[in-house]
């Protein structure tokens, strides 16, 4: 089982210390399976409770997961290339198309928001005794919370979506944890979870969201946590109806101690309401970024959740970064109160190529999806070749590489770049390079 190695100790955390020196020197490959416990304590010559507390201890550390009957094995490392680097880079004279960025036509001019809230600072600078939310930050982003159904709770402000998700995730779960996450999903995610020494459990997806049957399954399998998008999910462009919302509330209803997430990626960019699942739970969070409709160089996000789940990201906030910048916060509230950005304006001109796209490769026998934001979504049979060939005819798309688990093959296109008159040949590209529709599904 372990080869030539022997883990040695008596006490609890010699026997950890054994485990982690072998991992750490490769002496221990991801993956290899460590002996059952009562075996190992044989060996050993100890109670097996202290081999039990061995192993616990090297799962809190993220060094081993358990997987019920199939005992407790290596973790994988998290990958030492993140997904992010899946993404071809576009050499001269080809169009990139598989970088997510929103138009940069569509972003607001940030040099008056800016030149109110520094001349303001300049009267009456930030201390450290100050709230970290700014109130009228908080009362804005309260009342948008409002008027979508989403539940009573605070609001923090973090860096960004994934650095609240983060510390979301952080504030309730321990490493070896299980996360249900969307299969094609966010790849920053899908590094993230394994990253933080979680195990994400994939959970697959149609246009409407993810499958009820598929999230049971996985909060049977013991997943602890989900996260789910509820509008312009990446990459797939998926969007939760209200059908949906109340199946999935249903299923959440029946684990109200998993922790749920919930990240409104398509806020102030698509027309469709949001239907929220916050609330079927005892813990939840929603998030909301500003990258996508303002900038995403911004690095501000707004979160709002459950007392308990609120302040016990705040708190461990307070000990790392303290807050995000209120230069930043009171900036955002210039932007929101002015109108810099008309997010109806916005979801049009996405739609409008979103859409276009979809229907030009219906067209042409391509099976596309795009309900809602800036991506569409095409499976293909190999989206090796499917990638390398439009390289070759002078696009650049995402491989779905980066954003799968178990789901099938695919590759992103993102909308954000087209123009009307590049629809038509960017089409005829995708059908040549990925052939006719197949009988597949990224659910």
């Amino acid at each position: 089982m372990l080869g030539e190695y022997r883990i040695t100790g008596r006490r609890a955390s010699e026997i950890a210390a054994s485990v982690e020196r072998a991992v750490g020197s490769g002496e221990l490959a991801p993956g290899q399976v460590l002996p059952p416990m009562r075996e190992l304590a044989t060996q050993l010559e100890v109670n097996p409770n202290t081999v039990a507390a061995a192993y616990r201890t090297l799962r809190e550390r993220g060094v081993i997961e358990t997987a019920g009957r199939r005992g407790s094995r290596v973790r994988p490392r998290p990958a030492s290339t993140a997904r992010g680097s899946l993404r071809i880079e576009a050499p001269p004279g080809v169009r990139d198309l598989g970088t997510g960025d929103p138009d940069p036509a569509l972003l607001p001019a940030l040099g008056e928001a800016f030149a109110a809230v520094t001349e303001a600072y300049a009267r009456a600078p930030g201390m450290y005794a100050q709230a970290p939310v700014d109130p009228e930050f908080a009362a804005f982003a309260r009342s948008a919370f409002d008027s979508d159904g989403i539940p009573a709770g605070p609001v923090i402000a973090t860096s960004g979506s994934l650095d609240a998700i983060e510390r979301v995730l952080t504030a309730h779960l321990r490493p070896g944890d299980a996360v249900a996450v969307e299969d094609p999903g966010w790849g920053s995610l899908l590094d993230l979870v394994p990253a933080l020494g979680m195990r994400p459990v994939p959970v697959a997806l149609d246009d409407d969201g993810p499958l009820p049957d598929a999230l049971e399954a996985a909060l049977r399998a013991g997943a602890r946590a989900v996260v789910v998008t509820g509008r312009a999910q990446n990459p797939t462009g998926a969007a939760i109806g209200a059908g949906r919302a109340a199946e999935l509330r249903a299923v959440l209803a029946g684990h109200r101690g998993v922790l749920l997430i919930e990240d409104d990626h398509g806020h102030a960019i698509v027309d469709l309401p949001l239907h929220t699942l916050a609330g079927a739970t005892d813990r939840w969070t929603v998030v909301r970024s500003v990258a996508k409709a303002y900038g995403p160089d911004l690095r501000v996000a707004v979160l709002t959740g459950d007392a308990v789940t609120a302040d016990r990201v705040s708190g461990r906030q307070r000990l790392g970064p303290g807050w995000v910048s209120k230069l930043l916060q009171r900036a955002m509230v210039h932007l929101w109160t002015s109108g810099a950005v008309d997010p109806r304006e916005v979801a049009r001109s996405y739609a409008l190529r979103r859409d276009a796209l979809v229907r030009a490769l219906e067209a042409r026998g391509v099976d596309a999806h795009g309900r809602s934001g800036m991506n569409v979504w095409i499976p293909v049979s190999d989206e090796t070749g499917a990638v390398a060939r439009l390289l070759h005819t002078g696009w650049a798309v995402a491989p779905g590489a980066r954003f799968r688990m178990s789901a099938p093959q695919g590759i992103r296109i993102t909308v954000s770049p087209l123009v009307g008159a590049d629809i038509a040949p960017l089409a005829d590209a995708v059908a040549a390079a990925a052939g006719p529709a197949r009988p597949l599904s990224y659910g």
